[in-house]
């Protein structure tokens, strides 16, 4: 008898062009090769296409001085990049969570609900990559000094922070994008950050209203929305890098 060896899984997607990411098979393909580890070739064409729809890709800015990332916001390129920058955060801390899991005193389905969430920031922050293409913003210098990541309690009181901010950050964003395909796409990352949020919460403190506390959701059922400015000025305590948000 011969037994049939299964298909190697593909460890790799090659994108010609940042439209192809919204397309469902495309977009189904990055994802799947993302979760399994793998890479995104990105063919000269995609590198330059993320703002076939504004004026060309990011340059350096002439008035930030030098090391200073700047977040223009008057183009989807800029606006992404602020996405970029949010999950480039979140998926760098989570990982630090979960490389933490050993000394830590995260129960065990803590620590499974945090592998999931990291697994899923660490896709959309490489998402956004092949996106953005050339256009992204550098990688941020982090800094997380003042999370005890033993401790469950400072670990899941700073991802409820992180995630409030970035659903936050997402709703008030989203009136500057002006393709629609971005917005849709931002809309489906931010549902997933408020599932992440509400998650946190209950860990916290499970079996309680907090999963959408009055801090976060008004008396008309809508979600808090913040300023992209007030969002980076919120997360200087983690991120090292100037930025400099214009508009």
């Amino acid at each position: 008898m011969t037994r049939e060896t299964a298909p190697e899984q593909t460890k790799s997607v090659t994108l010609s062009h940042s439209r192809s990411l919204w397309e469902a098979g495309t977009r189904r393909r990055f994802l799947q090769v993302a979760a399994l580890g793998g890479t995104a070739v990105l063919l000269p064409t995609m590198l330059a296409s993320c703002s076939d729809d504004d004026d060309g890709p990011a340059g350096p800015d002439p008035m930030a001085p030098e090391g200073v990332v700047t977040l223009d916001l008057s183009s989807d390129t800029g606006v992404l990049n602020l996405a970029y920058a949010l999950e480039q955060l979140e998926a760098a801390f989570y990982t630090r969570v979960v490389d933490g899991f050993p000394g830590s005193n995260l129960s065990g389905p803590e620590q499974e609900a945090l592998t999931d969430i990291r697994n899923h920031e660490v896709i959309h922050r490489d998402f956004l990559a092949a996106v953005l293409g050339s256009a992204r913003i550098p990688n941020l210098a982090l800094d997380f000094g003042s999370v005890d990541f033993a401790d469950r309690v400072s670990v899941l009181s700073t991802a409820r922070a992180l995630e409030d901010g970035g659903v936050a950050a997402y709703n008030g964003a989203g009136k500057l994008l002006s393709d629609v395909d971005n917005l849709l796409v931002a809309g489906k990352i931010v549902s997933v950050e408020a599932r992440h949020a509400a998650a946190v919460r209950d860990l916290l403190r499970p079996g309680t209203r907090d999963f959408a506390g009055d801090d976060v959701v008004n008396p008309a059922g809508l979600d808090q929305a913040t300023e992209p400015g007030f969002v980076i000025e919120g997360n200087l305590e983690f991120i090292m890098t100037p930025i400099r948000v214009v508009s």
